[in-house]
């Protein structure tokens, strides 16, 4: 029960965006993706989610093609919080967060949804705003709601206020595992609410058992909050494993092309700063 992809290879223009790339993301982990600028790390997150079709190689999600699966079943299984997304249409913040039960609208109820958006809503942070028109919002606010409407796309027919456990009140757990796939979600968004999101991200993944992929660009946020860690360079996987095997300054100051050094953090582990910080 894997989003995995084998020897994912995608082309543009008959230029490689990504070349060989095999890479899973396991049930109740956080794996973060690193790398330059133009490394690839938005096409493989687009490629995991059935977004682009890969030029060669497969994606398999809980045991089948992604090319197999149907829209409605990937919509269950996986929620996307994009790099950025456009909306013009003056919904309000509840009417935007509420578009992610749209998979379940055959088998919940409104109440029960109406319920999920009010959770997700009050996890995000965004209550204030929930009468709030959309486009009126800041970029970082727009990121929020964004994670939210994720959110309840992701919960599927699990009650959030109860944390693994679905809404009959049985213990029993979803039959397949769901993934989230987060591009650059700090974007746009002040330390406090950056912190906030990857620890929301980081308890779907220990308190839901869901598979948590993430594009971040800052080497702590990774120490904090991932598991594992791939780095792309190129469009190819330069490395991957645990984080503290893989974050090593000689490595990243190779992919980078910058002087990355480790300081002792007196608070306890370590820091990877620039030399020229």
């Amino acid at each position: 029960m894997t989003l995995m992809a084998y020897k994912a290879e995608f082309k543009a223009r008959g230029r490689y965006l990504l070349r060989d790339v095999s890479i899973a993301v396991e049930p109740g982990e956080v794996l973060a993706i690193l790398g330059p600028n133009g490394a690839g790390k938005s096409t493989l997150l687009k490629v995991l989610a059935g977004e682009l079709s890969p030029s060669g190689g497969t994606v398999f999600q809980n045991g089948r093609a992604l090319s197999s699966i149907s829209a409605l079943d990937l919509a269950q299984e996986r929620a996307v919080m994009p790099q950025a997304a456009s909306m013009t249409f003056p919904f309000t913040v509840f009417d935007v967060v509420a578009l992610g039960r749209a998979p379940y609208r055959k088998v919940s109820t409104r109440q029960f949804d109406q319920k999920q958006v009010r959770r997700a809503i009050e996890l995000a942070d965004i209550t204030h705003l929930a009468n709030r028109a959309y486009p009126a919002l800041s970029g970082g606010e727009k990121q929020r709601v964004h994670l939210a409407r994720a959110l309840v796309q992701l919960w599927g027919m699990t009650d959030a206020s109860q944390s693994g456990t679905e809404s009959n009140g049985s213990d029993e757990q979803p039959s397949v595992a769901r993934f989230l796939l987060l591009d650059e979600p700090t974007a746009g968004l002040d330390v406090s609410h950056q912190h906030a999101v990857l620890a929301l991200a980081r308890q779907e993944a220990k308190e839901r058992g869901v598979g948590v992929l993430m594009i971040l660009h800052d080497f702590n946020q990774v120490l904090t909050y991932a598991d594992r860690v791939a780095i792309l360079s190129s469009g190819e996987v330069v490395e991957q494993g645990s984080v503290s095997d893989v974050l090593t300054p000689d490595l990243l100051s190779s992919v980078f092309k910058s002087p990355i050094r480790a300081i002792n953090d007196p608070a306890g582990g370590i820091v990877l700063v620039s030399q020229s910080a």
